[in-house]
């Protein structure tokens, strides 16, 4: 049968619809760099200035783990790095107190101020650890109490109505206290080192380290950076954070020099020529603790507070939790986890 006169209209209509040409995507023009011949001053410079004054007036969060057998100088350590009395002496924690029956955890917080600087301090010690005669597992409280941090945080951030600024309990970095045997680490330390490496910065750090000579000690940190690559244990800084060349030209010196730092503790002054410094009285002498020739001390402070504090906050948020957010967040279907208050309101509501 022949088409009719309006089918064979539409078909001559649908032949002379040519397709659109497909568009080429826009590129974007690479920008120019544009050198010194400004005309005039902008004042892009003070961005610089704008955010400093903004981060000034939040102040900055800081918590800080020690881990370690009780007698290993933690607190005193801790003490010395912040130079005034942050660690547990100065909430009422008393000598007579017995070793705790299980590992404890134990945070207590600070606001230190230094030139107009704000930091909220926070000190969680582990009293009980590596005190018992089974340590078996003595590692997982630790453990629990870092994730537990991290599922607060979540909680706060998947909330619609989120706070502005959600306060921040996440341990950032974790001083591993090693004994200063001088043979080699304890399955205990690997043990511990190998579980939370995965979910926290580990910084090993050898107490006590005028009880060695200086061979001895050399010797020491040489045998504990082996094991530790032996044992496939990543401690702080990470090779694979390193995000430029000169960071990981920095952190490979740190890696294969300095650790683990060894260290003396003491928040005690002493005269030395005419000079007040921190120091531990021995019978053949001061040990100056902040004296790079009597130990690490310095190496350590200027690690943790001067030049990595802030990579430490970054490598927490952007490796650890976001690892511990996906594993939530996956283990939940991708759905936000469920409040506390949710389950509860949802129970009343049964």
């Amino acid at each position: 049968p022949h088409a009719g006169p309006l089918e064979s209209k539409n078909q001559a209509a649908m032949s002379e619809v040519v397709p659109e040409p497909r568009q080429i995507p826009v590129v974007p023009m690479k920008p120019m760099g544009i050198n010194a011949s400004l005309l005039g001053y902008i004042g892009i410079d003070t961005i610089i200035e704008q955010m400093r004054k903004k981060t000034m007036k939040t102040g900055f969060d800081f918590n800080i783990m020690v881990v370690g057998q009780s007698g290993l100088g933690k607190s005193t350590l801790v003490n010395t790095l912040f130079k005034s009395h942050v660690s547990r002496k100065s909430s009422g924690w008393n000598r007579e107190e017995k070793i705790p029956k299980t590992v404890e955890i134990k945070a207590i917080g600070h606001v230190i101020e230094e030139g107009g600087v704000k930091m909220k301090l926070t000190v969680i010690d582990t009293p009980g650890f590596g005190d018992q005669i089974n340590n078996e597992n003595c590692w997982e409280p630790i453990e629990k109490y870092i994730n537990e941090q991290y599922e607060k945080f979540l909680k706060e951030e998947v909330n619609i109505a989120r706070k502005k600024r959600i306060p921040d309990t996440r341990v950032h970095c974790c001083l591993y206290f090693i004994s200063p045997t001088g043979h080699s680490l304890r399955p205990l330390d690997l043990e511990f080192m190998k579980h939370l490496s995965k979910v926290v910065n580990i910084i090993p750090v050898i107490a006590k380290a005028d009880t060695m000579t200086l061979e001895e000690k050399t010797e020491f940190k040489q045998r504990v950076r082996k094991e530790l690559e032996v044992n496939g244990i990543e401690f702080y800084p990470q090779k694979e954070f390193d995000e430029d060349l000169e960071d990981k030209t920095e952190n490979d010196k740190i890696r294969q020099e300095s650790m683990p730092f060894a260290v003396v503790g003491s928040d005690k002054e002493y005269q030395v020529n005419g000079k007040r410094v921190l120091g531990r009285k021995t019978p053949w002498g001061i040990i100056e603790v902040e004296n790079l020739n009597h130990c690490e001390f310095a190496l350590l402070r200027d690690f943790v507070i001067r030049t990595h504090l802030q990579d430490l906050k970054e490598v927490t948020h952007n490796i650890h939790y976001e690892t511990y957010r996906a594993k939530r967040l996956n283990g939940n279907g991708g759905l936000p986890p469920m409040t506390v208050e949710t389950e509860e309101n949802h129970e009343s509501n049964l």
